[in-house]
């Protein structure tokens, strides 16, 4: 079964002030706070999210919102135009969409698609907080 849930964390977060953010806000019902396993990067314009493996069982918290997508199968294909990964970009892509585990503010365990950065972070600032919103 394809989630119809979405993990952002960063210029589509709602406070992040990006036109794109702002579409999502309008095209999508935002559910609240959430955290997923992983690494977060400070790419300049935009974060990465590196995810957590099996064996690193020290990675930090990714911090972010969920969002509930009314009709997937139609704001997919845009959302992955944005990051990069759509059929019109080529291989390899600067993110890829992937279903990950999320824990949303209250606890409850869901599967929501989670833009994972696809490229190389050595010297790029790691986000100790892993919250996008206090990078500066």
């Amino acid at each position: 079964m394809t989630p119809d849930l979405l993990f952002v964390y960063g210029s589509l977060r709602p406070a992040g002030g990006h036109p794109m953010g702002r579409w999502l806000h309008t095209h999508a019902r935002l559910l609240g706070p959430a955290r997923t396993r992983g690494r977060l990067y400070d790419l300049g314009a935009y974060p990465g999210l590196i995810p957590a493996t099996d064996a690193d069982r020290e990675a930090a918290w990714v911090h972010g919102e969920v969002f509930r997508l009314p009709d997937p199968d139609r704001l997919l294909p845009r959302l992955d135009a944005y990051e990069g990964c759509g059929p019109q970009d080529h291989p390899p892509y600067l993110f890829e969409r992937h279903p990950q585990p999320v824990v949303l503010a209250n606890g409850a365990r869901v599967t929501a698609w989670v833009y994972r950065y696809n490229r190389p972070v050595a010297g790029a600032p790691l986000i100790p907080s892993g919250d996008w919103l206090d990078r500066r």
